[in-house]
């Protein structure tokens, strides 16, 4: 089997991607965090003691993604056109569900930016919300869509 990130002697390396297409490329990931029924009271109605959680989260998103590259070893560093992060709260399952959305014009995909994004997002919860819940779980990570490059659009 031919690995992508390994030479003909075994060591890692940066797979070169200067012959590939520059295309519009764009994913977007999600992922939950579970909290007691205190906890999402708490962060909804912005009575946690370390402040506007959510607001705080969409930031260290946002940043997360920035630095993807500096984060998971063999990761392109993107010129990043856009990157979003936003929030959705199921109150029936105390439940916290972070999005990212990246983009870029280049010739490598932006998924890693998008998951990044993500769990770096939903650990900002659990450090903002630790006081009152260390229960937390985060759970379902993944990506639900890309576009652009050789291999096409994906979706979830």
């Amino acid at each position: 089997m031919d690995f992508t990130h390994f030479d003909t002697d075994g060591n890692a390396w940066m797979v070169d991607v200067s012959k590939k297409d520059v295309t519009r490329r764009e994913a977007t990931a999600c992922g939950d965090i579970i909290m007691s029924d205190e906890c999402f009271k708490k962060v909804k109605t912005g009575q946690m003691k370390k402040g506007d959680v959510l607001s705080v989260a969409r930031i260290a998103g946002i940043m997360g993604g920035k630095k993807t590259s500096d984060l998971i070893p063999l990761c392109h560093n993107l010129n990043l056109t856009g990157l979003e992060v936003w929030f959705e709260m199921e109150e029936t399952k105390n439940t916290i569900r972070a999005f990212c959305r990246a983009r870029t014009i280049g010739k490598t995909g932006v998924e890693m930016e998008a998951l990044t994004g993500v769990h770096i997002a939903l650990l900002t919860i659990y450090d903002m919300c630790k006081a009152v819940d260390k229960k937390m779980v985060m759970t379902n990570i993944h990506l639900l869509h890309k576009t652009g490059g050789k291999s096409g659009d994906f979706h979830a």
